[in-house]
């Protein structure tokens, strides 16, 4: 086992033993059936510029002076290929999306192996011992890399991506996917814009929402800029009511219009009606979607209708009652509902002294009474007791907990 940055510079003799140049480059050419590409060719740099070889060129890698079995005039050339990666040039101090440590990490060294007499790409060195090696401190590195926690990626986990002739690192979109979105948005932040496009262009629909709802509105438009308006509503349809709201107040009048538009009639309406309200009172910060029943049906009906749902709303926690005309007139919670007996009616079991806020009560008032009364969601209605819809905790906690703080709490709708 060897590492690029301890060849790298190395000296190269040809077949008498002369000095031609250094080794500045090494070229594999990924395989699509091996998931470990071997070496291909070197670089060379010498009084006459850079030549490139073929490996079959080279009698020995791993010693401290690189002979070749050719004299350098005699020796054939290697002829690159548009998908040829040279690991020193295209590998090294890029950026690759570490999917264990859902972070983003630099690569600062690139593992080798030898099977056979061939020589492969193991693992992309993520620790900081890669930076000890790179400065020449061999020793301490590998004094270092047997008493600490080896930090690699393998090769295997790594696909190169070609996007405006630079070359970028990241592990294929399916790993992706099973990160936590707010692990992809911290990602996302650690990467610059066009790495951060290229990032979320791997994303489906609904993880691209998710991923969008988890950073703040201002990031939220710098993401979508440059997306096509068509996306851009699928992604607002699939957010939620109120993150869809906070992302559109935040883009020109002219584009947040066109985009409304283009939304299902249902989902803009929903937005519409958290775009007239203040953006800092309980009617601008909450969600229309919430479970709601009507209070004559029994335990079992009112499980069977919840089922069905399941689709449609993602805050559960509570249940709220509804007569007719909409009027708030009692909240029950799973609990209740589970324990009830089938046949019990929800009349019977619904908890008719409500905790409400009004939908002009602001941010501070919504936050005091969640905290007070340790709720998980309070319902928003108007001065008729209409239900308007919900503000979660996380939500009415929003402006009033510092950001270092916030991040800390567990996101109570996910």
């Amino acid at each position: 086992m060897a590492y690029l940055s301890e060849i790298i510079g190395r000296p190269v003799t040809d077949l008498d033993g002369i000095a031609v140049g250094k080794l500045t480059d090494v070229i594999v050419r990924p395989w699509a059936e091996f998931p470990h590409p071997l070496i291909e060719a070197v670089a060379i740099e010498g009084k006459g510029g850079r030549r490139i070889l073929p490996f079959a060129a080279v009698a020995a890698l791993f010693t401290p002076v690189i002979p070749l079995k050719y004299r350098l005039n005699d020796a054939p050339l290697f002829e690159l290929k548009e998908d040829d990666v040279l690991l020193s040039r295209d590998v090294l101090d890029k950026q690759i999306i570490d999917t264990e440590g859902a972070r983003v990490v630099r690569v600062n060294d690139v593992e080798l192996v030898r099977v056979n007499g061939t020589i492969y790409v193991s693992n992309v060195d993520v620790s900081w011992v890669g930076i000890l090696r790179r400065l020449g401190l061999v020793g301490l590195a590998h004094f270092l890399s047997g008493h600490l926690k080896k930090k690699g990626i393998a090769w295997d986990d790594v696909e190169l991506m070609r996007r405006d002739q630079e070359m970028h690192l990241r592990v294929p979109a399916e790993k992706l996917h099973e990160l936590h979105p707010a692990d992809l948005a911290e990602i996302v932040r650690d990467l610059n814009k066009l790495e951060s496009g290229q990032l979320l262009d791997t994303l489906d629909v609904q993880h691209l929402a998710d991923t969008l709802e988890e950073v703040e509105p201002e990031f939220q438009a710098e993401l979508i800029e440059h997306m096509s308006d068509e996306k851009v509503a699928d992604l607002l349809e699939e957010m939620e009511p109120d993150e869809a709201a906070d992302l559109l107040g935040d883009l020109p009048k002219e584009r947040k219009e066109g985009l409304l538009a283009l939304m299902e009639k249902e989902d803009a309406d929903d937005v519409r009606k958290l775009l007239a309200y203040p953006e800092d009172s309980a009617g601008g910060i909450m969600t229309t979607e919430y479970a709601s029943i009507h209070p004559n049906l029994t335990a079992a009906e009112a499980i069977k209708e919840l089922r069905g749902m399941a689709d449609e709303v993602e805050t559960m926690f509570y249940v709220y009652v509804l007569d007719v005309e909409k009027h708030l007139v009692g909240i029950f919670s799973l609990n209740n509902l589970i324990f009830a007996r089938p046949g019990q009616m929800v009349s019977d079991f619904m908890t008719k002294r409500l905790i409400t806020v009004n939908l002009t009560d602001d941010q501070e008032t919504v936050a005091q009474t969640v905290a007070k009364y340790d709720l998980l969601a309070v319902p928003v209605v108007d001065e008729q007791n209409h239900l308007h819809g919900i503000v979660t905790a996380d939500d009415a906690l929003d402006k009033i907990i510092p950001t270092a703080w916030k991040k800390r709490l567990p996101r109570f709708y996910r």
